[in-house]
């Protein structure tokens, strides 16, 4: 009986594994089959994908092949001036496509104007005449090509279109294109992914060890085309070693390319021995059936001692829970609480530096008294006298002469309206935002300080450019330009030549002003305190030390820089830049 029962053992065991044996090779067939499959899928995802960005960029030489800087620079090509234009074109073109460079080429093939003509390694003076891309084009055709950068020895996809003048060829535009990002996004595949050139040879893959290897032999004509052409630079193509794994493919482009996939094999052993490892847990439950009926009492009293313990642990997290909750909820009413201080320490904080400004403004009303009395009292005499003569005119019987005296008394008060007016417009209050023209803010604040001007015999050069419109408030801007003349105006007040330079230009997507004096600029040790509170370099009783403070907090505010240096020839200058509105 013990025989029997070893022997039945025996049997069961053996069939058990005979069984596991059929199962997992029946999986690893079908699974062979279905990883195809899904590896067939995945290639009609990705290349889509991939040809998309092919064709992407194929108008783009074309396109830039018909600007006007282009024909220019093929019909004048010793014109530094048009080649250093249509350089910058190019590059801004480049920047904005996101491609890997944009060229120029004369029927020659050599390079004239390049996006990268700033770079170390540029395309400027090469000569790509070599690339079946250039002849293609020359030809009147579209090129492409795939290769080494034999500049940068950087791979990339070139397109190049023919640019034409009437119906001759005068040149070739070229764009080059990266599919490195590709390469990145494979990176993450178990499976081996490549896309290979119709030579079989390999130039994109996840796999390094398989890159500018061949899939197969090559033939000579093709090895002497990739030779002749430079497509892998000094690139020794070898055949890849040993048989390649079963495969999808899909053809790509339309160079010939084909994208492979080779699916790892690891994962059809690894479902084929799950299957198996199913087969026997199958078996080996059946087997421990019997052997688990006698324990099902004690399981139940198992189960009954868990739920037990679970219903206890239940109650204790329902506890826990309640109180992290109560925890939370003093958290977040601390959060509020804090929340609403600050709220209220930054409105505090907004009215006193309103105030600051304020007082900034009124501090330079105050400096600038002197000279605004002086322009007062002018027409004022000037009113004085034409009056007394209109009097004398008017006894004598002198209507007309009495009448030009009245125009000359209205011009004058007309005169003093104008002064009283802006003084009083750059004293109010005011944070209103809106579009401000700088140069109508500028011939603002020099009006104010005419007077201190006439009186230091000063020369205040202002120099507009184009219009220029910012988003900020008017007044606040004026008491930027006034506190920075008004700087200038002390600079030169003890120096031989008083010269201001205003100068205001469009730079990019900002205006910048530059207000520069003759004066004996800056000490080295003042530079590195320009901009802090209450610092000063003038006499007690000339300055608080906040003009520059304020000044710079409200250039941020519109957010623009403020910043100071001493010029080379002598003086100082003060550069504002402050962003363009959109619409100007």
């Amino acid at each position: 009986m013990h025989l029997k029962r070893q022997l039945g053992w025996l049997i069961a065991l053996l069939a058990g594994a005979a069984l596991v044996a059929a199962v997992y090779l029946v999986a690893a067939r079908q699974g062979a089959a279905e990883v195809l499959a899904g590896g067939q899928r995945q290639l009609q995802l990705m290349a889509p994908e991939l040809e998309s960005a092919l064709v992407k960029f194929e108008t783009l030489p074309y396109v830039v092949g018909l600007q006007d800087d282009v024909a220019q620079v093929l019909a004048h090509p010793s014109d530094t001036a048009r080649r250093t234009r249509l350089n910058v074109m190019l590059e801004t073109i480049a920047r904005q496509a996101r491609v890997g460079a944009i060229y120029l080429m004369d029927r020659n093939g050599d390079t004239l104007a390049a996006s990268n003509w700033a770079l170390p390694l540029t395309f400027l003076g090469h000569n790509f005449g070599f690339r079946p891309y250039f002849r293609e084009a020359l030809a009147g055709h579209a090129g492409r090509f795939y290769g080494i950068g034999s500049t940068t020895s950087e791979p990339g996809y070139f397109i190049a279109q023919p640019v034409r003048n009437g119906k001759e060829i005068a040149g070739v535009i070229a764009v080059k294109i990266g599919l490195d990002e590709f390469e990145r996004n494979w990176a993450g595949s178990d499976d081996t992914i490549v896309l290979a050139d119709r030579a079989g040879v390999v130039f994109l893959s996840n796999r390094p060890d398989w890159k500018y290897r061949s899939l197969g032999a090559i033939t000579p004509a093709a090895q002497q085309e990739i030779t002749g052409t430079r497509q892998y630079a000094h690139q020794p193509i070898a055949p890849i070693a040993g048989p390649l794994a079963p495969h999808v493919a899909r053809s790509i482009g339309q160079l010939g390319w084909e994208l492979q996939l080779f699916p790892a094999r690891q994962h059809i052993a690894r479902n084929a021995a799950l299957w198996a490892l199913g087969a026997a847990l199958l078996i080996a439950s059946i087997g421990t059936a019997v052997v688990a009926l006698h324990q099902r009492r004690r399981r139940l009293e198992e189960r009954h001692a868990s739920r037990a313990a679970l219903q206890l642990a239940a109650r204790d997290l329902d506890v826990k829970l309640a109180e992290r909750t109560s925890q939370l909820r003093q958290a977040n009413d601390d959060l509020e609480a804090r929340y609403a201080t600050l709220k209220s320490t930054e409105q505090v904080l907004r009215r006193t530096q309103d105030e600051l400004v304020q007082a900034g403004k009124l501090a330079m009303l105050g400096q600038m008294a002197a000279g605004v009395t002086h322009e007062l009292n002018q027409p004022l005499a000037a009113i004085r006298a034409f009056a007394d003569n209109a009097r004398t005119y008017l006894e004598r019987g002198q209507a007309d002469q009495a009448s030009a005296n009245l125009g000359h008394i209205g011009d004058a008060s007309a005169r003093m309206g104008a002064i009283i007016g802006q003084l009083k417009g750059f004293a109010r209050r005011s944070d209103t935002v809106g579009s401000v023209d700088l140069a109508r803010s500028m011939q603002a604040s020099a009006f104010l300080l005419q007077g201190d001007v006439k009186r230091l015999d000063a020369v205040l050069d202002i120099v507009e450019g184009s219009a220029l419109c910012v988003a900020g408030d008017a007044v606040r801007v004026e008491q930027v330009f006034i506190n920075l003349l008004r700087n200038a105006l002390d600079a030169v007040e003890t120096a031989a030549l008083r010269r201001i330079t205003v100068t205001m230009t469009r730079e990019g997507g900002h205006a910048v002003v530059r207000i520069a004096d003759t004066g004996a600029g800056m000490a080295v040790d003042a530079a590195a305190h320009l901009f802090e509170p209450f610092y000063t370099t003038k006499p007690s009783g000339k300055g608080l030390g906040l003009g520059l403070a304020i000044s710079s907090s409200i250039i941020q505010a519109m957010n623009g820089t403020l910043a100071g240096h001493n010029q080379p020839v002598g003086g100082a200058v003060f550069e504002i830049r402050i962003p363009i509105l959109e619409n100007t």
